[in-house]
């Protein structure tokens, strides 16, 4: 049976990458999709673990090329999910985990409605200015530039199947990993993964 494709999004600086990377420690069965991005790379992060950095001009090329199965510009940086990063791994069977914005999640639901959307709100405003700042990873310039883009992010909460607010992390993470066992066991998935059973039971 074809794999389940969760796209987590949520304003920057609300904790997305914590949580989805300790739900990848904790779950076998999911993989995430590694993006592109035209964006230099923060301090400790690493090409082809965190993203894909590449040109701004690269980006262009495989734009055009049709090689992204979604792509926006955000923060004035290009970001990206290669077609052949997702692709090959639903249809083996295997879920996938797209760490994107509201705007290539809009984009990838277009082309697989019954893709699962969660989205990470933060507790407050003031939360969210801490753990921005806290990070060390951007500039004060560029910080102003996501708290005041933060609003605009969040209001497209809808969009989504669920909403996690993280103001435990654990919690968070716990629930997280629930939005991902109750995806899998959905009728449709259980009957597709438990069609002989099902026959048998009903005969």
């Amino acid at each position: 049976m074809r794999g389940t494709l969760f796209i987590v999004a949520a304003p920057s600086g609300a904790g997305k990458s914590s949580i989805v990377n300790a739900c990848l420690a904790r779950d076998p069965n999911i993989s995430l999709s590694i993006s592109f991005t035209s964006r230099a790379p923060r301090p400790g992060e690493r090409h082809a673990q965190h993203y894909h950095f590449i040109s701004a001009e690269e980006f262009q090329r495989m734009i055009e090329a049709g090689d992204f199965f979604e792509h926006a510009l955000v923060h004035g940086d290009w970001k990206g999910t290669a077609r052949q990063s997702v692709e090959p791994q639903l249809a083996a069977g295997r879920d996938v985990l797209l760490e994107i914005d509201w705007q290539g999640a809009r984009q990838v639901r277009l082309q697989v409605p019954d893709a699962v959307g969660v989205f990470i709100l933060p507790p407050s405003r003031a939360a969210l200015d801490e753990r921005m700042r806290k990070r060390g990873q951007d500039s004060p310039e560029t910080i102003i530039r996501r708290l005041a883009a933060a609003r605009e992010e969040m209001s497209h909460y809808r969009e989504f199947d669920y909403v996690i607010v993280n103001e435990d992390f654990d919690t968070a993470v716990d629930e997280m990993c629930a939005i991902f066992t109750a995806s899998r066991l959905r009728c449709d998935a259980q009957r597709q993964r438990h069609e002989a059973l099902i026959a048998g039971l009903l005969e």
